[in-house]
């Protein structure tokens, strides 16, 4: 199917409707379809955006293979986009047309309490604050077929045109490549942030990261920034354990090759057990091996994989003796606020993008790159959403 862009004028610029192509989830557990949809323009404190190139990451695959949520359908998946400012709508003044921009799944309205504490990097606005299990606001500025069409986590990047407000939009440096930066929209912040943010990884420590997907990877590199010794990357893949060396993994566990439980691995190759470890799985026995993992004392654990499906456990005397037991949401980033700095940080060669991608491809072989991460054969594919 070949859909071009084409612009609906009902009048002034800024009343402007766009056909474009977008991939559309219809139902829970099907592959998504390219759609011609429509896309409004922007209404007041909004930003209509080109999305040039977006990662595919798995809390796609989680809304639409394990979460199902019925209520959630259709949408337009894709959450971890960067793009280029179309159009704006009344009352923005922060972006123009032109500005190289990244969604944000998370708002920073700077307002709420949230917002004004240094605490967390929560905020009360946005599709986050009362419908997280949907995964999305009930409004909508997408249509396909004559239906309403639900935008994913405020953004749906895998549209070519999204309109996001301008609380969950960062202006980024205009020199940074989009096909790269995208994935600063997810899961490279997710998981480094939660490293250094939300752990709080000290030099000299050991560490230990479960799920070596690219939130897991990330996670291991921000241990190495933060001068983490010894960094255990734990997966029952071993192909990927060279990748963990490129970020900085220092030793590799597979739960598989031993008849005990991971966390007595961990503890007898660190006495006693680990400093800090971070579950980036989304899988809740995971997340209690992570925990066990950790030293008494002063062990930190943080949960960084997403997931709302089952409850978690743990022994009492587990956190009594010592240990914390934490979350952590988009690596515990200020969106507005983070996302620009790790641009620059990847700009200055202090982070690394262009290693977490393995593959490119174009926005029509989305369902190519859902089948590619459902099964662990990549870490990051990139599509190729417009033209810059």
């Amino acid at each position: 199917m070949r859909i071009q862009c084409v612009l609906i004028t009902e009048g002034r610029f800024s009343l402007q409707t766009i056909k474009c192509k977008a991939a559309v989830a219809w139902e829970p557990n099907k592959p998504l379809v390219i759609e011609e949809i429509e896309v409004a323009p922007p209404e007041a404190n909004e930003v209509r955006i080109k999305i040039v190139a977006t990662g595919v990451c798995h809390t796609d695959l989680y809304h639409l293979f394990e979460g199902m949520h019925k209520e959630g359908f259709p949408v337009v998946l894709g959450h971890e986009g960067a793009g280029i400012v179309e159009s704006i709508g009344p009352g923005v003044t922060e972006f123009q047309p032109g500005d190289k921009v990244i969604p944000l799944f998370i708002s920073q309205c700077g307002e709420c309490r949230f917002c004004k504490s240094p605490k967390t990097n929560q905020c009360e606005k946005g599709w986050a604050a009362d419908k997280y299990d949907v995964m999305s606001l009930a409004e909508s500025r997408f249509t396909c077929r004559g239906q309403k069409v639900l935008q994913f986590m405020g953004t749906s990047t895998f549209s070519e045109y999204t309109v996001v407000n301008e609380m969950a939009v960062a202006k980024i440096d205009p020199m940074a490549p989009l096909d790269k930066v995208c994935l600063l929209g997810c899961g490279i912040c997710t998981g480094y942030g939660a490293a250094v943010n939300t752990a709080k990884v000290e030099p000299g420590s050991t560490c230990a990261v479960f799920g070596l997907g690219a939130v897991g990877l990330a996670a291991v590199m921000g241990c190495k920034a933060a001068g983490a010794k010894k960094i255990i990357a734990v997966d029952i893949n071993p192909e990927k354990f060279e990748k963990g060396k490129v970020f900085g993994a220092t030793d590799f566990v597979n739960p598989k090759d031993h008849d005990k439980p991971i966390s007595q691995v961990l503890s007898e190759m660190t006495n006693g057990g680990v400093d800090f470890s971070l579950e980036c799985v989304g899988n809740v026995a995971v997340m209690r091996s992570a925990l066990e993992s950790c030293v008494k004392g002063w062990g930190v654990s943080v949960l960084v994989g997403w997931t709302d499906l089952h409850d978690f456990a743990a022994r009492p005397i587990q956190l009594i003796a010592g240990r914390t037991w934490k979350g952590s949401l988009f690596g515990g980033f200020k969106s507005k606020d983070g996302v620009p700095q790790m641009v620059k940080a990847y700009l200055n060669k202090t982070v690394k993008i262009d290693e977490f991608i393995t593959h490119k491809m174009a926005l029509d072989q989305v369902n190519d790159a859902i089948e590619l991460m459902k099964h662990g054969k990549c870490i990051r594919t990139v599509l190729k959403v417009s033209p810059q």
